[in-house]
């Protein structure tokens, strides 16, 4: 049976990214994903113009109405937020339905997104820090970046690299502010230069690390991709380290067929890679 999939994510109308790229992804892999977007974009922001629709009050409607129809996801799922004020609102939602009967019955993914490359994104401060390590805080699995992982710690802050020591100090942090299980994507092991995803997985009590081959081209959506497959894979019965290893390989995949023809800011059309979805290793 398929899961009920509740996404918190921006809406682009041109570029296969964030919802655009999740729905087809979940549905093909048997959930239902049901969408409340926190933002209409009209198209990703690479392009460096652009027109951002803020939908908090449409969000905080939305939640009412399904609360009034009793609608009860299975996975909730966090990705773009505009403000800290929607960050209040998801983080709110989560907690009025969690837990349930037992720890297994939801599963809350958290993507704290607001740096890469060393450095917050334009126009967010502080206080969005501060904001996703509350959000986190209710996570079952959170799913920052290096960089990010940097901020919420406070642990090799705007480093891109670091040490198999300072990976799992960092990797640590992060458990502390839930609890729970830790994936940190795009990391490098400054000590071998290896790339790879590395994390805790709470239910099994194990660190994890996960090489990858860097592959040198930039495409919008990517980490859109790595999490819907992770998520899709989790809520499919396999383990955390599993599921980030059938990411990996997915998203790998698609970028070698597609590398020759890479639009880096309209994404990958998803849709058209059914196949690798259900490759076996």
């Amino acid at each position: 049976m398929g899961k009920r999939i509740v996404l918190f994510n921006d809406l682009p109308g041109y570029g296969k990214v964030a919802l655009a790229a999740m729905v087809p992804l979940l549905s093909r892999m048997g959930h239902f994903p049901y969408q409340v977007p926190t933002a209409v974009v009209s198209n990703t922001l690479d392009f460096g113009k652009f027109r951002i629709q803020d939908m908090t009050d449409y969000m905080r409607d939305t939640i009412k109405v399904w609360d009034e129809l009793g609608f009860d996801p299975d996975c909730i799922c966090t990705g773009f937020v505009l403000s800290e004020e929607e960050v209040e609102l998801i983080g709110d939602y989560i907690r009025s339905r969690k837990p349930r009967t037992s720890e297994s019955d939801r599963l809350v993914m958290v993507d704290p997104i607001m740096a890469d490359g060393g450095k917050l994104y334009n126009g967010i401060g502080m206080e969005r820090v501060a904001a996703m390590q509350k959000l986190v805080s209710y996570s079952d699995v959170m799913v920052p970046n290096m960089t990010e992982a940097g901020f919420l710690t406070g642990i090799c802050p705007g480093r891109e690299q670091a040490s198999a020591a300072e990976l799992q100090e960092l990797v640590d942090g992060l458990h502390k502010l839930s609890g729970k299980s830790v994936v940190i994507t795009s990391a490098q092991d400054s000590e071998t230069g290896e790339h790879l995803v590395c994390g805790y997985d709470h239910k099994m009590d194990q660190y994890f690390r996960a090489p990858f081959t860097f592959l040198p081209v930039r495409v919008a959506g990517t980490g859109d991709i790595f999490y819907t497959v992770m998520t899709g894979k989790l809520l499919n019965g396999e383990n955390l380290e599993t599921a980030v290893r059938e990411a990996v390989r997915v998203l790998t995949a698609l970028i070698r067929e597609n590398q020759d023809h890479l639009d880096e800011y309209k994404g990958i059309l998803v849709e058209r890679y059914w196949e690798l979805l259900e490759e076996e290793n």
